[in-house]
C-alpha cells in the first residue's frame, strides 16, 4: 500500500519550506489524520528523497537561532530536545556553532540591553540574568561581563 499520494506531496512541501525535524513532520502527518502506517511510509519516503535529515535539520537550527533570534547554547539545546532531536544531533548542531561568533553575539546582547539601574553591581547583575535567560552559560555571561573575554 502506498501513502496517498496528496499527503506525500503536502509533507514534501512542508519541509521543502524550511528544514523540520521528525517530530515535526509527525505532529503534522497526525495533524492531516494521516494513519500510523501512511506516517511511516510517508517519513520513509521524505529520508529517502532527501527532504528529511535530522542531523541537517540540527545545524541550521542552532546556527539559524544563533545568528537571527540571538540565542545561546543552552536554549538551542532545551528546543532541539523539546523537538525530540538525539543528542548526537545536538552536539554535531552545536559544533557548527563558530567560538568566536558565539562569544560576539553574547557581546551583542549584552551591549543591547539598556539597564537603568545605577548600582554597578545590581546592573552586571541584571545584564547576567538576561543573557543567562537567552540560554548563555552562566561562566561564559560572566567572564564577558567582568571584562575576561
Amino acid at each position: 500500500m502506498t501513502p496517498p499520494d496528496y499527503l506525500l506531496q503536502k509533507a514534501r512541501n512542508f519541509c521543502a519550506y524550511q528544514e523540520r525535524s521528525l517530530y515535526d513532520v509527525k505532529q503534522k502527518l497526525e495533524q492531516w489524520k494521516a494513519s500510523e502506517e501512511t506516517i511511516e511510509e510517508i517519513i520513509s519516503k521524505l529520508k529517502e528523497e532527501n527532504f528529511l535529515d535530522e542531523e541537517r535539520f540540527a545545524k541550521v537550527f542552532a546556527v539559524g537561532k544563533l545568528r537571527n533570534n540571538k540565542w545561546g547554547k543552552n536554549k538551542i539545546i532545551h528546543y532541539l530536545v523539546q523537538k525530540k532531536v538525539p543528542d548526537l544531533y545536538i552536539q554535531i548542531g552545536l559544533e557548527e556553532i563558530d567560538d568566536e561568533e558565539y562569544t560576539n553575539t553574547l557581546k551583542v546582547v549584552l551591549s543591547s540591553k539598556k539597564v537603568a539601574a545605577k548600582d554597578e553591581f545590581i546592573k552586571k547583575n541584571m545584564l547576567a540574568k538576561y543573557a543567562i535567560q537567552k540560554g548563555f552559560q552562566p561562566e561564559l555571561v560572566w567572564k564577558v561581563i567582568n571584562g575576561d573575554i
